[in-house]
């Protein structure tokens, strides 16, 4: 290759009329030494034959200094306006080696591409490393105009801008491009400085540049980027699908045409049973994506089980735990390709013209997932050892997050189901409560928490209202919440009051949070409300530990949140409760929930709950309807919190149905207070209940006359069954036992046990009240 070294100008006589800069360092002779010369005066030796009428050849110059200079010469024709040449230009440059200087040398057989333009972007030099890049020879460049060189316009548009500004400006500029180049099979990276060229006199003469392939950088930087998006974009939700569509949304189409996420089944079920991955391999297709339209390179439907032979590279994969590269040629590649495009719809061929795929094991914690597949089709590259660095860098982070989103659904499903097994299935028939509930678990990523209620029947056709959440979320909370619902139905069974009963509930808490480890006693915090409406007097008794307090609907269709002295959540521990007491009318319903209700991010407590009571006013055919009317009002969309919701609509037992009679304290007054009793049963049609009646009445006031204190008090309740109640001024409770052989007494409460349904005793505030409860037919009302 000839090199552009210096130019002189002469007119059609052969008379120098220019000399330029680099003909003066070349020969020695300064412009005004030659300019009016004959050129043929600075010839050593005459040229050789032909040279003169070719226009170009080797002739030999004499240096200033006497010595000989040997240049290639070409001269290019400058024409006139009538097309005959008056004059020439002519070049030169120095055969062989070319550049004579050590700075010309440095900028020809320099690594990255240098180039000099004009100050109208036209060529003037190229190295050798930029005339590879373009492909052709610099003569084919030379005097062009950039943009007449190159067909990529969007690139080349801006790249000549930044040309322009540098001769405009004469300031440097620093360009990034990636790009393709006319000898180049595939886009590459680069990084060109741009500076200024000047003559002596400061002026901007030309724009010199160097550009370095930056590609291995460039690629570099983009696997660092997806390392960094896949840190942020991967594993944002705890769900193994969504999971698995981050990882192929990710690297289509910047690293792949096609990517493909496979799962082992039992991944996918709520059990953990690993299978080996010998020989053919069953996986079912989670996510693909593809860089075109329709993903069509995809064999497999999303949701579908496929099997893997096991020379298939994603078979081999998994069965290797390490990333298997499989390239156009190779027989088990091409095996596998082919197999796949038979399966393929007609006139649809799922992986023609795949010249490179990447198969890389899913695995987190020592555990194979599954596998993902990616696929360039499109894309000119095969895929390399960097490559694979990245792919199992990927994989591993996204394996992490799909083992993670497992791992959730499979304690969430654990704890709803122990949830669910503790919750109440059914709710006993009420005589005296309507009641209707919903539980919706959480589906934010804390996990199922605590939340309960409960509905329990007490003595006198009393029954307790109960809702309660335990702090935390997950299988700790909800075991906890077994606990606690246990405990309040055993304490309610004792019949305490409800302030009673929360502090034995605070006392268990802190036992339990003393007797766990430090990170479950965090789990052991509680809030409980704890109700119980008698539908004979209508009154609504209830205390409530750290629990928002409940809405009451009255029959007019009023309104109002209970005025309730909140005490502390359970397991604070040393503070009291204090019960509160409210007259209901029949018909008012009552609504006990959980703070997730009305409690949540970005939610503001007063207008939730004004939302609440608005629409528990709402006119519904069921309790069933208005708590379907009530979450859908008040909740958000996505609630960020479990939410119980237990509504129950009150009834009253009239005078119709109570019976009460003081007892004189005096033995002989027994029978006269038995056929009181006798003849009410017949008044309501409970004659077939006389005789059991007559033996429960005579026990249990004999007993009350004998051990107990006056005042005395019998009271016949006809509910869905029939209770008879002794109440009198003694705490003493009554203790069954089993008589012997010759025992005068002692047998009675034994009796009573045996006759009736079941009994049981309850302080009151003035004393206790020991009841018995016979079954009846149901009554309708």
């Amino acid at each position: 290759m000839e090199h552009a070294a210096a130019a002189a100008i002469t007119d059609a006589r052969g008379i120098v009329t220019g000399w330029s800069d680099a003909a003066h360092r070349l020969t020695g002779h300064p412009a005004q030494e030659v300019v009016g010369r004959a050129a043929g005066e600075l010839l050593a030796e005459p040229p050789p034959d032909g040279a003169v009428e070719a226009l170009a050849g080797t002739v030999v110059l004499r240096h200033r200094d006497g010595s000989a200079v040997p240049l290639t010469l070409t001269a290019h024709p400058v024409l006139g306006g009538d097309g005959v040449p008056n004059g020439y230009m002519i070049t030169a440059a120095v055969p062989g080696d070319g550049e004579t200087t050590l700075a010309g040398q440095a900028f020809q057989q320099a690594s990255m591409s240098m180039s000099v333009f004009d100050t109208r972007q036209h060529y003037l030099r190229l190295n050798d490393t930029a005339c590879r890049v373009m492909g052709v020879p610099e003569e084919t460049l030379l005097g062009r105009y950039f943009l007449e060189t190159v067909e990529d316009a969007v690139h080349s548009r801006g790249f000549n801008n930044n040309l322009r500004q540098v001769a405009e400006t004469g300031r440097p500029v620093h360009y990034e491009s990636y790009t393709g180049a006319p000898s180049l099979n595939r886009e590459h990276a680069w990084n060109t400085e741009m500076w200024p060229v000047r003559d002596s006199s400061g002026k901007v003469t030309g724009v010199a540049l160097a550009a370095i392939d930056s590609t291995e950088q460039y690629w570099a930087r983009q696997r660092l980027v997806l390392l960094n998006e896949a840190a942020a974009g991967i594993g944002t939700t705890l769900d193994v699908v969504r999971t698995a569509e981050e990882l192929v949304e990710l690297l289509v189409p910047k690293y792949a045409d096609f990517v493909s996420v496979d799962l082992l089944e039992w991944v996918l079920g709520a059990e953990e049973s690993p299978i080996a991955l010998d020989g053919e391999v069953v996986l079912r297709r989670v996510a693909h994506g593809s860089g075109t339209e329709g993903t069509p390179e995809a064999a497999v439907r999303l949701g579908e089980a496929d099997v893997y032979p096991a020379y298939s590279p994603p078979a081999k994969a998994l069965r290797q735990g390490r990333a298997v590269v499989g390239q156009a040629g190779e027989p088990d590649f091409m095996r596998w390709v082919a197999e796949r495009n038979a399966r393929a719809p007609e006139g649809r061929p799922h992986r023609r013209g795949v010249h490179s795929m990447l198969a890389v094991p899913l695995r987190a914690r020592g555990t194979t997932l599954g596998v993902a597949v990616a696929i360039r089709i499109a894309h000119p590259d095969d895929y390399g050892d960097d490559d694979v660095v990245l792919a199992e860098e990927l994989a591993s982070r996204a394996a992490v997050c799909i083992d993670n989103a497992r791992r959730f659904a499979r304690e969430r499903t654990t704890a709803l189901a122990l949830q669910h097994s503790l919750l109440p299935r059914g709710l006993p028939g009420q005589a005296v409560v309507e009641v209707a509930h919903r539980y919706l678990p959480s589906g934010s990523l804390a996990g199922i928490g605590g939340d309960w209620f409960d509905v329990i029947p007490l003595s006198g056709s009393r029954v307790a209202l109960v809702v309660g959440d335990v702090v935390g979320h997950g299988i700790p909370s909800s075991a906890t919440m077994g606990r606690l619902c246990t405990a309040v139905r055993t304490l309610a069974d004792v019949d305490l009051p409800p302030d009673e009963l929360l502090t034995h509930l605070d006392d268990l808490v802190t036992h339990l949070a003393a007797d766990d480890s430090d990170e479950q006693a965090a789990e052991l915090g509680a809030t409980c409300l704890y109700a119980v409406y008698d539908p004979v007097s209508r009154r609504l008794t209830m205390a409530a530990a750290g629990h928002p307090p409940p809405a009451v609907v009255l029959p007019d269709g009023t309104t109002t949140l209970v005025p309730l002295a909140t005490g502390p959540p359970l397991g604070v521990g040393g503070l009291p409760f204090e019960a509160s007491e409210m007259e209901l009318p029949e018909g008012a319903v009552v609504a006990l929930y959980t703070d997730g209700l009305i409690e949540g991010r970005d939610r503001d407590v007063d207008h939730a709950t004004a939302e609440l009571c608005r629409a528990l006013t709402v006119r519904t055919d069921t309790l069933d309807e208005l708590c379907d009317t009530v979450l859908k009002a008040v909740l958000p969309e996505e609630p960020s919190d479990d939410v119980a919701l237990l509504l129950a609509r009150t009834r009253a037992l009239g005078a119709d149905r109570v019976a009460t009679w003081d007892v004189v304290p005096d033995p002989a007054h027994v029978a006269e207070t038995r056929q009181a009793a006798t003849e009410q049963l017949t008044a309501w049609g409970l004659d077939e209940a006389a005789f059991v009646t007559e033996l429960v009445v005579s026990e249990l006031v004999t007993n009350a006359i004998r051990y107990g204190e006056p005042p005395i008090q019998l009271r016949l309740i006809r509910d869905r069954t029939l209770i008879c109640e002794v109440s009198d001024a003694s705490s003493t409770s009554p203790h069954l036992r089993r008589a012997h052989a010759f025992d005068e007494g002692g047998r009675g409460l034994l009796l009573v046990a045996q006759l009736t349904q079941r009994w049981g005793s309850r302080q009151t505030g003035s004393g206790k009240t020991i009841w018995a409860e016979q079954s009846l037919e149901p009554l309708s009302f």
